[in-house]
């Protein structure tokens, strides 16, 4: 599909595709990644669900390991490794979705009096980098199945009393 055909699409001129998203590679970065985190938004409101944190490892693993989203971003991440001009669009949106996972992680542990082995900002990275990883792995033709990865294992929220 071309800038002028992406336009035409949303009625604009492929110059204003261009002048905001800078080239088509750009803009399906941004849209990927939109999609990303349009998802992890209904993801966060299955987690919110969760009676305990087991529970909710289990079932934010699961419902992230099946958003529609997560191709097309891999997608993304592998356009930011061969075209570097697409690295800082790649690394905004990253940033994003980081941020936006702590944020969430650390309300529901506020609210819930749970807690997490290490520091939010590493748990969403984990997390995120582990289920992203697991994509691209099985996009470049790794064998196996969302059950051969423990998503849920790459979290550390619980709801008991730390051991130290």
């Amino acid at each position: 599909m071309s800038v002028a055909e992406i336009a035409n699409a949303a009625g604009v001129f492929p110059n204003q595709v261009t002048y905001y998203f800078g080239s088509k590679d750009s803009l399906l970065v941004h849209a990927a990644f939109l999609g990303l985190l349009h998802d992890a938004r209904r993801v966060e409101r299955i987690g919110r669900q969760a009676p305990d944190a087991a529970t909710f490892r289990r079932n934010i693993a699961r419902a992230v390991l099946a958003m529609p989203s997560l191709p097309s971003v891999a997608r993304a991440l592998a356009s930011g490794i061969s075209k570097p001009e697409l690295t800082p669009v790649v690394d905004q949106h990253l940033r994003l979705l980081f941020r936006q996972s702590e944020r969430f992680a650390s309300q529901l542990l506020d609210s819930r009096g749970w807690r997490a082995r290490r520091p939010l900002s590493v748990e969403a990275r984990t997390f995120w980098s582990t289920a992203l990883g697991a994509v691209l792995l099985v996009r470049a033709g790794a064998h196996g199945t969302n059950a051969d990865l423990d998503l849920a294992g790459a979290l550390t929220i619980h709801d008991e009393p730390d051991p130290g």
